[in-house]
């Protein structure tokens, strides 16, 4: 089983499958709502020019994400 790492440090291109995220909060409520669980399969697609905000495939479909709400999910890495 590999570390886990915040979804903002994922590589473009890489694949992750999400682990944790937000208990509480306005955070927790959107990712939810958006399909963002615990188990899901994200690929990082890209991120904007300044690095915020990211654009992430799950379920598919892409979601854009403030760097801010992708530090606070924990997702670890697969081949």
């Amino acid at each position: 089983m590999s570390a886990s790492i915040k979804l903002s440090d994922l590589a473009i291109g890489a694949s992750a499958v999400v682990r944790e995220f937000p208990q509480r909060g306005p955070a927790f409520v959107r990712l939810r709502e958006m399909g963002l669980i615990a188990g899901t399969r994200v690929v990082l697609l890209r991120t904007a020019p300044m690095g915020d905000p990211l654009e992430i495939k799950l379920r598919g479909y892409n979601l854009s994400l403030r760097r801010s709400e992708a530090e606070h999910v924990l997702v670890e890495p697969v081949a």
